[in-house]
């Protein structure tokens, strides 16, 4: 699946039926990063502060890679 030809009409239905997911760490889910899984292997990610910004898409791979980074702490700043 290449994310880049997926069609605006079908992501925008997957986004309107989408059921986010905030950490259970945030402050009352105001400020922090949510997600959604979406069909066909696509993972959504948003800033809860701007819901309406378009979300970040990434392949289910991407994304794992993505979280692995983050647990290895290679996305630390400096």
């Amino acid at each position: 699946m290449n994310k880049n030809e997926l069609h605006a009409t079908w992501v925008e239905s997957q986004l309107r039926d989408a059921q986010w997911q905030t950490s259970s760490e945030s402050s009352g889910g105001t400020n922090c990063v949510q997600i959604a899984f979406l069909d066909q292997g696509v993972v959504a990610l948003r800033d809860s502060k701007n819901p309406d910004k378009a979300p970040h898409l990434f392949t289910d791979s991407e994304y794992t890679a993505f979280i692995g980074g983050i647990i290895r702490g290679e996305l630390r700043r400096g």
